[in-house]
Order: C-alpha cells, then structure tokens, then sequence
C-alpha cells in the first residue's frame, strides 16, 4: 500500500511540473466540401494506388474509424450537399438522412442546396439532425437570416463556434435566379467579424465554413490536373480581413488543399478538399498553450478497394432507390466513354450540346461547363446516370442573337471564368493565350463564316439564357423557354437511338496549343 501511495505521489508530483498526456486537449476536425450527391465511388483512373476512389457509404466508414481513435471529434461541411438524380427525386431528403446518420455536426449551405428553389430547402433542412448554417443570406429587403447563422458545439470538455458564409458571385452567379428570387446575399466580411467577436470569448475555436472562391472544375481528374485548379482567393481575403478566426474551412472551388495554409498575417488556416467525397480532411488542433496550434493535418484519399460500406448509408441509398424504380430503367447505349474536360473541348460536352441544339433545331447548341456533373461510361446507361450528368430542373431556352452578339457569347465562353463551353453547330478556332475578351480568331456556323449581320438561334438551359455565369448577352436577348427540362431531352435522345455514339473533337482549336 506505501509503495502504491508512493507511485501516486510521484506522478502527481510530474504532472505538477511537465503535461501530462491525460491532461493534453485535443480536438479533431473532420471536414467535406462539395460532395454533392456522388454516392457511389468513382473510378480513379488517375491514380495508380487505388482503383475506386470515395463513395458515401465508405466515407462513412472511414469517418467512424477516425472518430473512434480521436479523444474530441467533429464532423463538419462547407456546403453543395445537393445535386445528383437521388437528391433530386427526394427533394433533398435523403442527402439531409445521410449526413445525420454519418453524425455530421453542422454543415453550411452552399449554393446546389437552391436547386430547388429556398422554399423547399427552408422545408427540407429541417430534416437535418445537425445545424445547418449560413449567416450572410438574407430574406431582401430586411435584416431577418435565411438560415441558422452560427451554432456552438460541444464535446466534453471542448467547445467551438462555427459560422456559415457563402459568397457573392456564388450566389449570384451559379444559382437560378428564380431559385433565390426573395433573397439576397451580403459580402461576408461585412457580417463575419461581429459573429466571431460575439463567439470568441465562449469556445475554445472560431471556425469558418465557407462556400465561396471561384466555381469547381467539373472534371473527375481534376487532382490531378493543376491547369484546372480554381484557388481559395475569397478564402485568403476573408482570413486576412477577420480577425479571431481559427480555421476556414472552404467549398466552391474544389481547391484540394493537402495541407493547410495559414494566413501571414492573422494565422488563420484555410483548408479544402477535392470535393465528390474523394477525400476526407482532416485536421488536429492542440487547445493546452494560449492560443489553439495545429498540430497535425492532410487529406486522406477515401479508398474505396479497401474500406467496408457503412451499411446503414447503402440501405438509405437503395431505399431512395427502390421508391422511384424509374431511375434504374436503361434508356440506351453508348459506344465509348464521354468524359468531362473543364477547360478544354469534351467528348461528353460535344454530345448533349448535339442533343440540345438537334431537340430545338437550332443553329448552335451550348452547354455550359459546369453543367456537367459526372462522366457517363461506355455500355448501358440509364435515367439515373443521365440525371447524375445533368441533375438540375432547368428548362430548353432558344435564344437570337447577331453575329456581333454571338462573338460576344463565344468570348465569354472561352475566358474560361466558369470553364470552357461546349458548343454544337460551330467551329472555333482562338488563342487560349491570348488576353480575355481578345481570344476569338475565326467561327463558322454550320459550315459558314460568322456574319456580324447574322442572325443565329443558339438552344440552350434556362439558366445560362438568363444571363447564368455572366451570360448578360443572352440575359437581354429575345429568347423563348420552354416547359421542357432539359435533362429529359438527354433521356429522350438516349432513348431514340439503339447506340448513341460520341461525336469526335475537333470543334475548339486553340492555336496556343
């Protein structure tokens, strides 16, 4: 009994006067952005360790895993949780039960969840079984929120403030306008440092989840391929503009980060993901000095040949599944892959904007780049995987323009602020190298030399017609639009041929290549 007093007395006495590793505090943060909908892993064609690459199910998994080997835990995301055939068929639904089953802490709203109009998200989001937070959205014309703007979370003995944002141009720009239509959006340095002076003195972390910086390239490799990556500038910005902020976690841009940055001047760390559930961030925040110290962070691939599924995610999945048996009928055959390429010409690009321009009987068909949400492979392909590519419910618009204005809308669509877009009916030829708005050498339409005197009909998505990503040519334009979705085109043109095949590139040519 003396000799265990005595070993008492000696470690209290050590713990008097070193840390002692009971006492550290340590808070991990999970974190995802942009998941939007991809449920099932994709093929990692790309890399050489791994042949499927995420997925939710074993997201989950992985999540779990971790969550289990960290003392304090949380799982947060920094918004685009919708999109996709499942989340669309639900209204948003199943995305809200997946993410409260993988025990999501918060999550920011980013500007996919509008895809149904904010009336069905204000109904939907409360399915959630986690707060879900924007703090600079607003009901116009008044100071009254959209959304829950912050949340305290606590774990144990571990407390942290976490703020939603979503940016200006992401809400102006990659949203419907008939989606937001009652709501506007504030810059979010203008409401972020009152928040944070509001929480600092209350938690032991100040977190930001942000969905801002420049729109995600819609291309599977995009890791790695770095002439597509879109940065974190808005990101940088507000962590230099706010003070009190430990870390600033972002979407939008898709700017896979495998490490932090911080901020010179604040310390602020920024952290990303790659987005589509590929990687999982993780990041360690040391709470025993006087202020908080990252003391370890990465992404960690979500290999999808080693982790088990989290069966609690798949039943959910083939439930939603199994309540609209439509999205598994087989509409047609494709005779090679289309996949998507953001910044230049698209096998898959070149094939719906043939669809859309044939459907309407247009002169030239465009789709917009970022429109194209997954590949579509080789063999049968169904309502599902159609959707998948184009989820979203806009509408066929046919839009005039002269031949002034359509060198206008080719200009704006090889700047490549939102990707390149892809065009039926017209050849280009243009210097990628060569300044904005300067880059466009020569078109034809349909075989003959754009007239500036012309008039051309160019079928499009409601979205891009209304002046969508910066389209303020076609915004003012004449233009028709119809009741017909455009992802029901796609299936229809899918279902009229017994073999659809890729139409071969060769419409861009980009003389700085």
């Amino acid at each position: 009994m003396l000799m265990k007093n005595s070993g008492i007395g000696l470690l209290l006495v050590l713990c008097l006067l070193l840390p002692c590793a009971a006492d550290a505090r340590e808070v991990t943060l999970l974190y995802t952005n942009d998941i939007e909908s991809v449920y099932e892993p994709v093929e990692a064609f790309w890399r050489d360790d791994m042949q499927a690459i995420g997925g939710m199910a074993r997201l989950s998994s992985l999540v779990s895993r971790l969550r289990s080997e960290a003392e304090v835990s949380f799982l947060l995301d920094a918004g685009d949780m919708f999109t996709g055939s499942l989340s669309k068929a639900t209204g948003g639904q199943l995305v809200f039960d997946i993410y409260s089953t993988m025990g999501y802490d918060a999550g920011n709203l980013g500007n996919h969840e509008f895809e149904y109009g904010w009336q069905v998200l204000q109904n939907v989001m409360q399915r959630a079984r986690f707060p879900v937070l924007n703090a600079n959205i607003y009901h116009t014309g008044t100071d009254i929120p959209f959304a829950r703007q912050y949340a305290i979370l606590e774990r144990e003995d571990v407390r942290i403030g976490v703020i939603g944002l979503m940016g200006v141009d992401a809400f102006v720009n990659t949203m419907m306008k008939s989606n937001r239509e009652g709501l506007s959006v504030r810059p979010p340095v203008e409401v972020t440092q009152a928040l944070v002076d509001q929480l600092r003195p209350e938690v032991d972390l100040v977190i930001l989840l942000t969905h801002q910086n420049r729109t995600a390239p819609m291309q599977t490799d995009k890791e790695a391929d770095p002439s597509v990556a879109r940065g974190y500038d808005e990101d940088y910005a507000l962590a230099g503009a706010v003070t009190g902020v430990d870390m600033i976690i972002g979407g939008h841009s898709d700017n896979g980060l495998p490490h932090p940055v911080q901020h010179p001047v604040t310390g602020t760390w920024i952290g990303m993901t790659y987005g589509q559930g590929t990687h999982l961030g993780y990041v360690r925040f040391s709470l025993d000095g006087d202020k908080p110290e990252l003391a370890a962070a990465k992404l960690i691939p979500v290999n999808a040949d080693l982790l088990p599924e989290d069966h609690r995610i798949t039943r959910l999945i083939s439930t939603a599944r199994s309540r609209h048996p439509d999205l598994t009928r087989v509409v047609g055959t494709l005779t090679r892959q289309a996949a998507r390429q953001y910044n230049r010409e698209s096998d898959l690009g070149n094939l719906l904007a043939d669809m859309l321009r044939e459907y309407a009987d247009a002169d030239i068909g465009l789709v917009p780049a970022g429109a194209l949400r997954a590949d579509l492979q080789a063999g049968e392909v169904s309502v599902e995987e159609v959707l998948n590519v184009f989820p979203f419910t806009d509408t066929v618009a046919l839009v005039t323009l002269n031949g002034v204005e359509l060198k206008s809308l080719l200009e704006k669509g090889l700047s490549l602020d939102y990707g390149m877009a892809q065009f039926s009916g017209v050849t280009i030829t243009f210097d990628g190298s060569a300044p904005r708005g300067e880059r466009l050498i020569h078109a034809t339409v349909g075989g003959k030399p754009l007239q500036d005197s012309g008039i051309y009909r160019v079928a499009t998505v409601s979205f891009t017609a209304t002046g969508g990503e910066g389209y303020t040519m076609m915004e003012v334009a004449p233009k028709t639009i119809s009741e017909v979705q455009v992802a029901d085109v796609f299936i229809r043109a899918f279902e009229q041929t017994d073999a659809v095949n890729v139409p071969v590139s060769g419409r861009l040519v980009n003389l700085a290549d």
